[in-house]
C-alpha cells in the first residue's frame, strides 16, 4: 500500500512511539486524540514486533501529504542532483475488500536506519565538490532526496516530486528554474530502479543506479542508465570459485520471495549444476507487508529454519534486497520462539552484494550470532578521508536541510524530538547530543559502507562529467553569463555520452569508469563477517574476485585471514552430500538424488583413481601397471630370459653341458671310426646326426637374451631346421635297418637300395621341404623384436613375434610328421633279428622325442613372457638330449665300457643266438 494516498491511512514516520494516522476532515474533530494501540496477544511474538506499535495519532489526509514532502533532504544549488533512497519499509493492514474498510487503516514503518548513511554520502560528496574550486568553478551543486518506501507507489511519487516544483507538485510543468535536475542517483534495489528509469526514460534524464539491477538490463535500449555496480555475472562466478575452492558441493540457497529471487534462482543453478555444485533446498522468504500475515509468515520461517538446521549442507548461500539480511534475521527469532524442531547448528552463509548486516530499529537487541563467519561478495571500496568526522559532527541541530535526520534520530535512540504543536505521550527526550558511534553495526555503522560508496562515487562521476560540458565549446551556452544556471534537454543527452566515456579517480585513488553496457569497471571484495558480543561487527577483507584479472587469477582466497563460526571450532566446515571418494574408488550416482549424491565403489582390475571423487577411473598406459591400493601408476617391468637371471643361466648352462657331451659322443665315434660297432650303424649318419645335435643344443642359446632383430630371425628358423635334420638322419638310419634286413634275404630285391645314397637322400629331401618353408615364411611375414605390454599386469615383455603363427605351426607340425613316421618305422622295426638292433633305441628316442614336443604345444600355449621361452628351450633340450642319450649311450658304453664285445665276431656270434 502506498503511504500517503489512501484517506485511512496511517502515518507513521514521526518517531518510535508515536504514530500518525490519516482521517477524513470531517471525522478530525472526533478523533483529535492521543490513542494507544493495543493488539491482541497471540503467543509471544508480541513481546518483540508490536514492541515499536505504540502511540498513534490521527491526522487528516492532506497532513499526512504535508509531512510526506516534508520528510526528504533538499539543498539549494545551480544543478540539482536527485536521489532516491529507501530507508522505510511500510507494514500496514490488509484490505480484502470482502467488507467495507474502516475508517482508520494502521501501517507500521519498519526503518532501516543503517540506510541513512546513503544520505549522508550524498551531502559528503556533494560537500567536497563544492569546497573543490577545481572541479566545478563557479557552480554549486545541490541535492534533492526523497524515499522510495520500498513500493512502486510511493517511488512514482517521489520521483515525480524530483521532476516538479519546490513548493507544489506539478508533473509536465516547469514552475520555476530552482529545479534544474541534471541526474538522478537512485535505486538500490532492482524494483526501485525500474519504477525510478520509468519516469525518468519520459524526460530523458540519466539515472545512477547504485544497487544491483538485474530487471534493467533487459529493458528497451536507448535508456540512460548507468550502474556503479559491475556485471553480477562476475559475482556468480565469485560464488561459484569460492564453493569449489573449498570444495562446498552441497548447499541451501535462501531467497527473497519476490520475482528477484527467482530471477537469481534461474540463473545460478544451471551455471553452479554445470560446475559441480548441487542444491539439496531452495526456500524462499516470505516478506512482510500486511500485520495479518506476521504469524504465518513466522510460521514458515520457522520451517525454512529447520530445513537449514536438518540438512547436511553448512553452507547457505543468501540473496535477497537490501532488506532482506533483516528478514533473514528472523530465522534465529522463530527459534527463540520454539517453533523450530531441530537443534541449532552453525552455517556459512554465503551473501551477496545486497546483503550486509541489517536491522530493523526494533531488532536491535536480537542475537546476531547466527551470522558470523558469514561471507559476502562487495564492491570494492576503500575508506575515504574525512567521513568519519563527517558523520561524527551529524546531528539534528547542525542538519539544515536534512528532513530524515530527526526520524532517524528518534528511532534510533528511543527518544523524542522536541516539536512544535505536538504534545509527548511519553519517552524520553532527545538532546542531539547522542553519539551515532555507540550504535551497533547492524543499525548504523560509521566507516562508509558499499552502497554509500557507490552513491559518492555516482555524484562525483555526474559532477565529472558536468565539468567536461562546461569546458567545452558549449560553455557560453549552456552556463557562462547567466546569472540562473539550466541544463537544456538536448545538454542532458551529452551528459549521457560523457558519463558512458568517463574514467577519474576518486579522493581514496580508485578508478571509476564505466564500460560499455554502462555497468562500472571494478572488482568485488570477499569479506568475512566477525560478529561480537556487543551485537556489532566488523569485516574483514579474505579475497577478491576481479573480472580484468587472467582466469586462473580473477579469484584468490585467503583461507587463513577467516573467521569461521563458533560451531566449526575454526576447522574449514565441510558440505557435502556424500563423503568424497579416495583414490582408488570412483563416484557411483545413487539413483533418484543428485549427481553429488553418490555411493563410493572400487576401481575396476586395471584401472586407477589418482584423485578424489573421480566420477570414471582411469586405465594406466601401455608403459605402467595399478598398484594394489589402484590409486596411481607403477612403471612396468622390463621382462625377457637373460643370462643374468637364474633359469637363463640354469638352461644355458644345461645347453653347453649337453653340447660339451655331444662333442664328446663325436669325438669317441671318430676316434674309434673303425671299430665294427660304429661301422655298424652307418658312420656318415652318426656324425650327422651328432652334429644336428650339438647344434640343436647351442640353437637353444639364441632364446636367451634381450630380442634383437637377427636373433628374431634365425632362432625358430635355426632351430626347426637343425630339428628336421636330426630327425631326418633318426628315419635314414631307422629306414636303413629295414633295408638292410630286408636285403639279407635271399633274392630280395632291396640290395639296390641299400646305401649310403638313400640315406642320404632321404636326409637332403626331408631337410630341404622344412627349408623350403622357412624361406617363404621369411620372404612373406617374417619374426621381428616386439613388446607385449598386455599379456601380464606388471610386465613390459620384450619377445620376438614369430610374424605368422601359422607358418610356426605348420613348421612343428612338419617335425612332428617326420617324428611320427620314424616312431612307426622304428616301432616295427624293433625286433628284426640283429644282434645289435639299433631300431631298439631309435624307438624308444622318439618315444621320448615325441612325448616332449607333444607335451610342448599346450605348455607353450598356457604360458606367458619368459616362462613361454624357457619352456621351449627345455622341449629343445630334453628332446636333443633323449636323442643322445637313447641312441648313443649303449653304443659308447661298448667302445669305452666294453671293448671286448666291439669286433666283428663278437657282432656276428650275438646275432646266432
Amino acid at each position: 500500500m502506498g503511504l500517503g494516498f489512501l484517506p485511512y491511512l496511517s502515518v507513521s514516520v514521526m518517531s518510535n512511539n508515536l504514530r500518525l494516522v490519516v482521517v477524513p476532515k470531517k471525522a478530525l474533530g472526533e478523533l483529535r486524540l492521543i490513542h494507544h494501540l493495543s493488539y491482541p496477544k497471540r503467543s509471544s511474538i508480541n513481546d518483540g514486533i508490536p514492541d515499536a506499535l505504540c502511540s498513534v495519532r490521527y491526522i487528516s489526509f492532506d497532513e499526512a501529504v504535508r509531512m510526506i514532502r516534508d520528510l526528504r533532504y533538499q539543498q539549494p544549488g545551480d544543478l540539482i542532483i536527485g536521489g532516491i533512497t529507501s530507508q522505510i519499509f511500510i507494514l500496514s493492514s490488509e484490505i480484502d475488500f470482502a467488507e467495507e474498510p474502516q475508517m482508520m487503516l494502521s501501517t507500521e514503518p519498519l526503518l532501516l536506519a543503517k540506510n541513512y548513511q546513503h544520505i549522508l554520502s550524498f551531502a559528503f560528496a556533494v560537500k567536497e565538490i563544492n569546497e573543490n574550486a577545481r572541479l566545478l568553478p563557479n557552480i554549486t551543486l545541490g541535492i534533492r532526496i526523497y524515499d522510495s518506501y520500498f513500493n512502486a507507489k510511493q517511488t512514482y511519487y517521489s520521483t515525480l516530486l524530483l521532476l516538479s516544483s519546490w513548493e507544489r507538485f506539478a508533473p509536465n510543468y516547469q514552475c520555476d528554474i530552482k529545479n534544474n535536475l541534471a541526474a538522478v542517483i537512485a535505486g538500490l534495489d532492482p524494483l526501485t530502479s525500474f519504477h525510478v528509469a520509468t519516469v525518468l526514460d519520459i524526460y530523458k534524464i540519466a539515472q545512477v543506479i547504485y544497487g544491483p539491477a538485474p530487471v534493467m538490463n533487459d529493458k528497451t535500449p536507448g535508456l540512460i542508465f548507468y550502474q556503479m555496480l559491475p556485471d553480477e555475472e562476475n559475482q556468480y562466478r565469485g560464488i561459484l570459485s569460492l564453493l569449489l575452492h573449498f570444495s562446498w558441493t552441497w548447499i541451501g540457497v535462501v531467497v527473497m520471495d519476490n520475482d528477484n529471487g527467482e530471477r537469481f534462482v534461474q540463473t545460478v543453478f544451471p551455471s553452479f549444476s554445470k560446475g559441480g555444485v548441487c542444491f539439496d533446498y531452495i526456500e524462499r522468504m516470505p516478506q512482510l507487508p500486511f500485520f495479518s500475515e506476521i504469524w504465518s509468515a513466522l510460521e514458515k520461517g520457522a520451517k525454512i529454519y529447520d530445513r537449514i538446521l536438518g540438512s547436511k549442507a553448512n553452507v547457505v548461500v543468501a540473496y535477497g534486497d537490501s532488506y532482506s539480511m533483516a528478514f533473514f534475521r528472523y530465522l534465529l527469532y522463530v527459534s527463540e520462539l520454539e517453533l523450530t524442531k531441530n537443534a541449532p547448528k552453525g552455517n556459512v552463509w554465503i551473501g551477496t552484494v545486497q546483503l550486509e548486516p541489517t536491522s530493523f530499529v526494533l531488532q536491535r537487541t536480537w542475537d546476531i550470532q547466527i551470522f558470523h563467519g558469514a561471507i559476502s561478495f562487495t564492491i570494492h571500496s576503500s575508506d575515504l578521508p574525512g567521513f568519519y568526522q563527517f558523520v561524527e559532527r551529524m546531528n539534528p541541530t547542525s542538519a539544515q536541510w536534512d528532513g530524515f535526520i530527526q526520524d532517524f534520530w528518534e528511532q534510533v535512540f528511543s527518544c523524542v524530538l522536541q516539536k512544535p504543536g505536538i504534545d509527548l505521550l511519553e519517552g524520553n527526550t532527545c538532546t542531539g547530543e547522542e553519539k551515532l558511534e555507540s550504535l551497533p553495526g547492524p543499525i548504523f555503522e560509521m566507516r562508509m559502507a558499499v552502497h554509500s560508496y557507490s552513491i559518492y562515487n555516482a555524484i562525483y562521476a555526474v559532477a565529472h562529467a558536468i565539468h567536461s560540458m562546461s569546458s567545452s565549446q558549449l560553455k557560453h551556452r549552456i552556463m557562462a553569463g547567466e546569472e540562473r544556471r539550466h541544463l537544456p534537454k538536448q545538454q542532458r543527452w551529452q551528459l549521457d555520452h560523457l558519463l558512458r566515456t568517463l574514467s577519474f579517480n576518486n579522493s581514496a585513488g580508485d578508478t571509476v569508469s564505466f564500460d560499455q553496457n554502462g555497468e562500472r569497471v571494478a572488482s568485488f571484495d570477499v569479506i568475512n563477517w566477525v560478529m561480537t558480543a556487543n551485537q556489532s561487527f566488523h569485516r574483514v577483507k579474505v579475497g577478491q574476485m576481479d573480472p580484468q584479472a587472467p582466469p586462473d587469477q580473477a579469484f584468490t582466497i585467503n583461507e587463513d585471514d577467516i573467521a569461521w563460526h563458533r560451531y566449526f571450532n575454526q576447522v574449514r566446515p565441510l558440505s557435502l552430500c556424500s563423503e568424497s571418494c579416495y583414490p582408488g574408488s570412483r563416484k557411483r550416482v545413487k539413483e533418484g538424488e543428485p549427481f553429488c549424491c553418490y555411493d563410493c565403489i572400487p576401481c575396476p582390475e586395471g584401472k586407477i583413481s589418482n584423485q578424489r571423487d573421480m566420477n570414471d577411473c582411469l586405465k594406466c598406459t601401455d608403459e605402467n601397471y595399478p598398484n594394489r591400493n589402484q590409486d596411481f601408476c607403477i612403471p612396468k617391468e622390463i621382462s625377457f630370459l637373460s643370462y643374468g637371471e637364474p633359469l637363463g643361466l640354469v638352461l644355458a648352462s644345461f645347453a653347453l653341458l649337453f653340447s660339451f657331451v655331444t662333442v664328446l659322443v663325436l669325438g669317441t665315434f671318430m676316434k674309434h671310426h673303425n671299430t665294427p660297432i660304429v661301422k655298424a650303424n652307418n658312420r656318415s649318419l652318426t656324425y650327422a646326426l651328432l652334429i644336428s645335435l650339438l647344434f640343436c643344443f647351442l640353437c637353444a642359446l639364441l632364446f636367451i637374451g634381450i630380442p634383437e632383430k637377427v636373433t628374431c630371425l634365425l632362432r625358430q628358423i635355426t632351430f626347426v631346421i637343425i630339428f628336421s635334420v636330426a630327425v631326418s638322419c633318426v628315419l635314414a638310419k631307422t629306414i636303413t635297418v629295414v633295408l638292410a634286413f630286408m636285403a639279407t634275404k635271399p633274392g630280395s630285391r632291396m640290395r639296390k637300395w641299400v646305401g649310403k645314397g638313400l640315406a642320404n637322400s632321404i636326409v637332403l629331401s626331408c631337410s630341404l621341404i622344412q627349408s623350403s618353408i622357412c624361406v617363404v615364411w621369411l620372404a612373406t611375414s617374417p619374426p621381428y623384436p616386439d613388446m607385449d605390454m598386455h599379456s601380464m599386469v606388471d610386465k613390459i615383455i620384450l619377445e620376438c613375434n614369430e610374424g605368422s603363427v601359422i607358418f610356426l605351426y605348420f613348421v612343428l607340425a612338419y617335425m612332428g610328421f617326420l617324428s611320427i613316421v620314424s616312431l612307426t618305422v622304428a616301432f616295427f622295426a624293433r625286433k628284426l633279428p640283429d644282434s645289435f638292433n639299433e631300431a631298439k633305441f631309435i624307438t624308444f628316442s622318439m618315444l621320448v622325442f615325441c612325448s616332449v614336443w607333444l607335451s610342448f604345444v599346450p605348455t607353450y600355449l598356457s604360458t606367458k613372457g619368459k616362462d613361454m621361452v624357457a619352456v621351449e628351450i627345455f622341449s629343445i633340450l630334453v628332446s636333443s638330449a633323449g636323442l643322445l642319450a637313447c641312441i648313443f649311450s649303449p653304443k659308447c658304453y661298448i667302445v669305452l665300457m666294453r671293448p671286448e664285445l666291439n669286433n666283428r665276431e663278437q657282432l656276428i656270434r650275438r646275432k646266432r643266438m
